[in-house]
């Protein structure tokens, strides 16, 4: 009887010693099921994402040798596969790979080193990393021929991809030395559409190789990225055999290629890859919750704080962080501190109020009319004495209320052990700079930065839906129009909308979906039929309008988005800095 061991865990960048002990742990319990091999993910012994921290610091990488001679003591009678940075000790060559180290009866008895080196997106691979020249490894047990590979080896499969970014495919070689399981050590996040991507991927591999497929992916979060864990395995008729937990560490036992099939996210088995934008969430939101509370949960775990602080504005931004903190971090352990001015309105205090109760969070009031006046009426004594040229539209007053607001915060972060505050813009916002720095920009974490609007409003009807406690958004929340309450409108007797400021929300969030996944430009959008025009009778001219607005406000928001707290990329496409690099120096013409 063949039994493996899937071991799913969450590793830390560089924390050699953590992960190495979380290694020899699970290696022992292997031992005590009587497993013939574990299998762990892509370095896992080093932590991933790696950025730059084995350039710096060397001597994190002999740490991670000496470890890795630990290791190899713990596997008599047991086969480990473990991931860890090789040095490459070639002049000739870039300085690591990235391997698998096959232990047994405690010798290393052969290194599989990764191929294809991915540099799109989040990946960086190539930056250190030399690719190998051999394709994937054989080892057999059990009279099992194991094929080994790392990850984005098993992604570049010719008669799946319509465009292959590799000229090889190292499956295709890797079969003409007869596996019949192949084994793909992966550290893989979660985006938007790719567990039904990775599941079609797998599952036709090995249907067109008869062979099982193993596949170990890390759990957890690391900088901006959420792995989802989920690994599986699939029989030589491509059909799922075994699927551990998403989002969370998992010990899975394998007998014979089979075991228990966790749950997926609701909603990810009815979809297949989306061809054209959709205002329809409903399929992503719960695998879009999940990925959020691994986010939070693994950022405060790993950076040590606790609680998290947020001004709660009684807007929908505010609201739904302050949900998704509670589910993460507990009740307990969530502040949400209320401050309003003379222009904010009532039932605004009161939705942030009742808010807070609903979740059982603290809550805190704290008006800052005071502040604002002595702030502004030096700032306006200053604003004379240098001869400041003033405009009639300044945005200097309004960012003042979110700027004292995020000082309070920070303040109440630095007198409280293990606080953080939050930054609750929402990705919508952030696209196009409606957001202030040192204001609700401000914060150690940015838990929505990745979510537009509309998906937004989506989610916060799945948390009024899905938690145990139902409706804790309170319905106002959800009809009223998304606004700062910064600046008051004499005429309308009211504050000005953020739509009022810049367009409605769902035209908005199109232009984002097809300038990310299109790669679409004025041109390309003026004559594009919006959802939006469907139902809403706008000029031609009006529809020109907003997407220049978008154009001009998202080219002088370039160096905000280099300012945004550590956050999660939670959708396909992202302008987060560790997927997308764009020079704040840089203009792009939209009308030749």
């Amino acid at each position: 009887m063949s039994k493996i061991i899937l071991a799913q865990i969450d590793t830390v960048a560089g924390d050699i010693f953590h992960n190495s002990a979380k290694i020899k742990e699970t290696i022992n319990k292997a031992k005590e099921k009587n497993a013939n091999m574990v299998i762990f993910p892509e370095l896992a012994l080093f932590g991933y994402p790696f950025g730059d921290i084995f350039a710096r610091h060397k001597s994190l990488i002999k740490f991670q040798l000496k470890e890795l001679e630990e290791i190899k003591k713990l596997t008599n009678n047991i086969t480990a596969l473990v991931g860890y940075v090789e040095p490459t000790n070639s002049e000739n060559k870039k300085p690591y790979y990235n391997s698998i180290a096959i232990l047994q009866n405690g010798k290393q008895i052969s290194t599989v080193r990764k191929k294809l080196l991915p540099s799109y997106c989040e990946f960086n691979d190539n930056r250190y990393f030399e690719p190998s020249q051999e394709t994937g490894e054989i080892i057999e047990i059990e009279n099992e021929r194991y094929g080994i590979i790392v990850c984005e080896d098993g992604f570049n499969d010719k008669d799946f991809f319509e465009h292959n970014i590799y000229m090889c495919d190292p499956i295709e070689e890797l079969m003409k030395k007869k596996p019949t399981t192949i084994i793909n050590c992966s550290s893989s996040p979660s985006r938007a559409r790719k567990e039904q991507l990775k599941h079609n991927l797998l599952s036709s591999i090995a249907k067109k190789y008869k062979v099982n497929y193993i596949y170990v992916n890390q759990a957890g979060y690391g900088d901006n990225l959420c792995f989802d864990g989920a690994s599986r395995i699939y029989d030589l008729n491509g059909n799922l055999k075994l699927r551990g937990k998403f989002f969370e560490e998992d010990f899975i036992e394998a007998v014979n290629f089979q075991g228990k099939i966790e749950n997926i996210p609701k909603g990810l088995e009815q979809r297949n890859e989306i061809k054209d934008f959709s205002l329809d969430y409903f399929n992503d939101l719960d695998r879009t919750y999940q990925t959020i509370l691994c986010g939070i949960r693994g950022y405060f775990r790993k950076t040590g704080f606790q609680k998290a602080v947020l001004g709660l504005s009684g807007g929908l931004d505010s609201s739904v962080c302050a949900v998704l903190l509670a589910d993460a971090l507990g009740k307990e352990n969530v502040y949400g501190i209320s401050m309003p001015t003379k222009i904010t309105s009532l039932n605004s205090k009161k939705d942030a109020q009742i808010l807070a109760n609903n979740l059982g969070i603290h809550f805190l009031e704290i008006p800052i009319n005071k502040e604002i006046e002595i702030f502004s009426n030096e700032l306006k004594d200053i604003f004379r004495q240098i001869d400041a040229e003033q405009y009639t539209k300044s945005t200097t007053f309004e960012n003042i209320q979110a700027r004292s607001r995020a000082t309070i915060l920070w303040s109440i972060s630095n007198e409280c052990k293990f606080m953080l505050p939050i930054a609750t813009s929402d990705k919508s916002e952030l696209y196009i700079g409606y957001a202030t720095i040192n204001g609700d920009m401000s914060g150690g974490f940015a838990p929505i930065a990745d979510v537009t609007k509309t998906k937004l409003f989506a989610l916060a009807d799945f948390l009024n839906t899905n938690r145990p406690i139902k409706n804790v958004i309170p319905k106002n929340i959800l009809e009223k129009p998304p606004g700062a309450e910064l600046k008051f409108d004499e005429q309308k007797g009211r504050t000005v909308t953020a739509e009022e400021d810049n367009m409605p929300y769902p035209f908005l969030d199109e232009i984002i979906w097809f300038v990310e996944n299109r790669n679409y430009g004025y041109e390309e959008l003026k004559k594009h039929k919006f959802k939006y025009e469907t139902n809403n009778l706008i000029s031609q001219e009006q529809k020109e309008s907003w997407i220049l607005k978008f154009f001009d406000k998202s080219q002088k928001a370039l160096f905000k988005w280099h300012i945004l707290p550590p956050s999660i990329i939670v959708d396909a496409k992202s302008i987060n800095i560790t997927e997308y690099h764009h020079p704040i120096i840089s203009k792009y013409s939209m009308i030749g």
